[in-house]
């Protein structure tokens, strides 16, 4: 039975990635909040990588798992 770092990884990222991106989503319309980074919504765009990153390694991971349960 070996560990699988890709499932905490995995979670902790997505789960980081939708706080993250559903703070840019609520705080879109504040422009006086964005002004200091050139008018960029870096929430959001920081909670979209972060999503994507942690689904890249929560995938496989899940993927693994239910082949090791089948064998």
């Amino acid at each position: 039975m070996g560990l699988d770092l890709r499932l905490p990884i995995g979670l902790y990222f997505t789960l980081l990635g939708v706080m993250l991106g559903a703070y840019g989503l609520i705080t879109y319309a504040d422009a006086k909040m964005y002004k200091c980074s050139l008018d960029m919504n870096i929430n959001l765009g920081w909670g979209g990588v972060l999503l994507v990153f942690g689904l890249a390694m929560l995938i496989p991971s899940l993927i693994d798992r239910k082949k090791n349960a089948a064998k």
